[in-house]
């Protein structure tokens, strides 16, 4: 990314984030991932309990390795070692955690969180639950508006999950959304548009001046 593209992007998420103050969020501007992972870390305290939500941007970032490692109570529901029925049990608690990290699926310049979940349990806990939310995005989740926050998902980050995910959906096989109804396959059971946070300092938005995640 040259410097002027990455310029332009400061702009961008500055604006982001002053939109997000007026939505009682917070957002938290980073140059780099490196830089993402110790802003989070200095937002959650030490001896917390921190889950998650399925996310390839905390997976690209290190960030969960840095927690497993750290003072913290991890419960890890994405583990892929766990059968079907512990990690439903583990998405359940990490309802009630401390401090929970997720990635989102588009921001809007004005400041609007949209998110398409396949079993709810992400957009469940960002919604309501956790004490602390942490949603790290990059700058290809930003989008103009709510409409093209929906187009987005669909089209960039909806086939890439369901090809990772080795979901037989119409989207991992053309790469359009097809509207499928398919038990174990569909991954956009809900969307959720997040325009305001009842309670103070309970959602932090952190964005990366680069591209992360679908």
């Amino acid at each position: 990314m040259n410097n002027n593209v990455k310029d332009a992007n400061k702009v961008r998420i500055e604006t982001i984030i002053k939109n997000l103050k007026k939505r009682n969020i917070t957002g938290h501007y980073c140059e780099s991932a490196e830089e993402a992972v110790k802003i989070i870390e200095n937002l959650i305290e030490e001896g917390s309990q921190v889950s998650w939500g399925g996310s390839v941007t905390l997976n690209e970032i290190g960030i969960k390795e840095v927690l497993k490692a750290g003072n913290y109570q991890v419960n890890d529901p994405m583990d892929p070692s766990l059968d079907r029925e512990e990690a439903m049990m583990r998405r359940k608690k990490a309802l009630t955690c401390d401090a929970y990290l997720a990635s989102l699926n588009a921001i809007t310049m004005d400041g609007e969180i949209v998110n398409i979940d396949g079993t709810g349990n992400r957009v469940a806990a960002i919604a309501f639950g956790p004490g602390k939310v942490i949603l790290v995005a990059g700058v290809n989740k930003i989008v103009n508006e709510e409409k093209d926050a929906i187009g987005r998902i669909m089209t960039e980050a909806c086939p890439a999950n369901c090809l990772r995910l080795g979901r037989k959906t119409p989207c991992a096989v053309t790469g359009k959304c097809g509207n499928c109804l398919s038990v174990g396959n569909t991954i956009c059971s809900y969307t959720v548009v997040t325009r305001f946070s009842p309670e103070p300092d309970r959602l932090h938005v952190v964005m990366v001046n680069d591209v992360l995640g679908y």
